[in-house]
């Protein structure tokens, strides 16, 4: 049985318990709609998130396979000192995003020229793997987008869902049990006072 709220039975109380019935309905509707739309999202984000892991797993096993190779063409030395002071390939910028209330990191990030490095004790690979190097960076920064929008949204869902079940499961049903519980008593008290009414009435007839 459904645990009824501890309010006195009046028709004040049974108005304003209908008054705050319909408003949680209404809530439970625009929450239930708000769910839908975000397991639409979590499915859009996932396979966006899955193609972007494979898409970086690929540019890394190129990247590091090219690293190979210019680290036994230039060696270990040579290499880290042509890396010395080069300026970055890409541009990051991150910026605030919000949908249905779930809030996460917008990341642009864009190419930037090359520098030219000496050509003295330096291979055509290293222009090679520093392309590669900006191109898995370039993955790497929206797929650390798409993660974190992703377990955001989850979380916002998992939350919408508790709401939802709140309401449809253990709220409504206990404004509706007492909306029923005090229409009954209500009614009730009519029935005893029209009774009551009825006998006087016999009892005052000659």
């Amino acid at each position: 049985m459904t645990q009824r709220l501890s309010i006195p039975p009046t028709r004040n109380a049974l108005l304003q318990l209908k008054s705050q019935h319909q408003f949680l309905t209404t809530g439970h509707d625009l929450l239930e709609r708000k769910r839908e739309l975000l397991t639409r999202m979590v499915r859009d984000q996932l396979r966006t998130y899955r193609k972007l892991r494979e898409e970086a797993a690929d540019l890394v096993d190129s990247a590091y396979h090219w690293l190979s190779i210019t680290q036994m063409r230039m060696g270990d030395r040579m290499l880290r000192q042509a890396g010395l002071g080069l300026a970055p390939t890409i541009e990051v910028k991150v910026l605030p995003r919000s949908n249905l209330g779930v809030e996460y990191p917008a990341v642009k990030a864009s190419k930037l020229p090359l520098q030219p490095v000496s050509l003295m004790w330096t291979d055509a690979s290293f222009d090679r793997i520093r392309i590669r190097l900006a191109d898995m960076a370039m993955v790497l920064a929206r797929l650390g987008e798409a993660e974190i929008a992703l377990r955001r949204m989850l979380n916002e869902q998992r939350k919408t869902q508790k709401r939802v079940n709140a309401l449809k499961y253990n709220i409504i049903p206990r404004y509706e049990a007492t909306i029923h519980f005090i229409r009954e008593t209500l009614e009730e008290e009519e029935r005893d006072t029209l009774f009551q009414v009825k006998l006087l009435q016999e009892q005052s007839t000659p």
